[in-house]
């Protein structure tokens, strides 16, 4: 296959996840990153471009010029698709300038700032035919995919409850909002409504939703903001699904001594499954009449689970390597549509996940600040048809 050529907007000097974007996208061979607006900064992103050692005529000052430039280029030359590493506040009108100049997107979570930009983006996205996809990471593990291809074959029976849980500790200091990561993400202007919840819970909200092909209808939340922030770092929400299972959502960016402990647990009335980011080859299948079992990644039976993996067993894959499953999948399907061909891949999270994502925050903020106990996800009947989640 010929390589995916990728442009980037943001992941300048001192930038964290842009960084990871690079590596991850580097890590299968399949994409070459050829061009950048790195930064607000002209500067700062000239230095960045030399750095990656790209071509200094494909260093741009915005991601206006960027897409304008790019698009003039010759079609075996120009940028195929852009990869969003920005702050929460600019993803909706990069994503939707790039889409409407033709290009596909990759996007850092959440979509946008508000439900309302990301019912427009859908908008914008079925009318531009391009593909979009949002880099909910923890789906690319292997084991959560096993844990999917669990219930969907109904090894589990019924799902009657689940348990989520994202607790970090990074926010517990009084003084880690001078620190460049967390300055943006505790401030309305560049984050939006929520800190913790729009950060780290809308992951557990969509791998709880990822595993058990279900959707959240209605919940109950209580956020809380330490230090007199002005957005949550800490939150509770109680889930009712679809299918009328219940569940309970925990998300924390003051649990002192927490890492990244995103952990799930999936209880059926045949059998209950229990997995960890910080353990992440090793899928827990627990059994009422008999002992459990511990399935582990790229062995014949986690294979056998549709899992993708890259090493023998024993081997850690972890974090870069879900993000390269996920630029992995979305490199093949760009390379597919030059053949006017579909890739078979599983489907990414897409503007589906996009929609569902900024409905869970605003209403999850909106049930905090409530006295009513439950409150209904909104309506997203009224977007126009999608199709599949690209």
């Amino acid at each position: 296959m010929k390589k995916v050529r990728m442009g980037m907007v943001g992941g300048g000097p001192g930038a964290f996840i842009g960084g990871v974007h690079r590596m991850a996208a580097n890590l299968d061979g399949k994409i070459e990153l050829v061009c950048g607006a790195f930064s607000r900064d002209a500067e700062k992103s000239r230095l960045m471009s030399q750095e990656l050692n790209l071509c200094p005529s494909r260093c741009y000052d915005s991601y206006q010029q960027l897409f304008e430039q790019e698009a003039s280029l010759p079609a075996d030359q120009r940028m195929e698709f852009v990869s969003i590493v920005t702050p929460n506040h600019l993803h909706f009108e990069i994503a939707r300038l790039a889409l409407e100049s033709g290009f596909h997107v990759l996007c850092d979570k959440p979509a946008t700032l508000t439900l309302d930009e990301a019912r427009e983006l859908a908008v914008v996205q079925k009318r531009s035919g391009r593909l979009y996809a949002l880099t909910h990471t923890y789906t690319g593990y292997p084991m959560v995919v096993a844990a999917r291809e669990l219930v969907a074959r109904g090894e589990l029976g019924a799902i009657r409850k689940v348990a989520v849980e994202y607790h970090q500790g990074w926010l517990a200091d009084t003084n880690a909002e001078s620190g460049k990561q967390a300055a943006w993400r505790l401030n309305p202007e560049q984050a939006g409504i929520s800190c913790c919840m729009a950060d780290i819970g809308v992951h557990a909200a969509n791998l709880a939703e990822f595993i058990c092909n279900d959707g959240i209808d209605q919940l109950s939340a209580d956020l809380n903001a330490s230090h007199n922030r002005q957005l949550d770092d800490d939150g509770v929400v109680m889930l009712r699904f679809a299918s009328g299972a219940r569940g309970m959502l925990s998300a924390s960016q003051i649990a002192v001594g927490e890492e990244n402990n995103l952990r799930i647990r999936v209880y059926g009335e045949k059998a209950s499954i229990d997995w960890s980011q910080e353990q992440p080859n090793s899928l827990k299948l627990m059994h009422a009449d008999k002992p459990f079992e511990v399935l582990r990644s790229a062995t014949d039976a986690a294979a056998e689970l549709g899992g993708i993996t890259r090493t023998p067993p024993g081997h850690p894959e972890g974090y870069l390597e879900a993000f390269a499953n996920l630029y992995q999948q979305f490199a093949e399907q760009v390379a597919a549509l030059r053949q006017q061909s579909t890739s078979g891949n599983n489907p990414l999270p897409g503007i589906n996940e996009a929609l569902r994502g900024m409905a869970f925050i605003e209403t999850v903020v909106a049930a905090s600040a409530s006295e009513q106990k439950w409150h209904t996800m909104p309506d997203l009947t009224n977007i126009p048809n999608t199709g599949d989640s690209l």
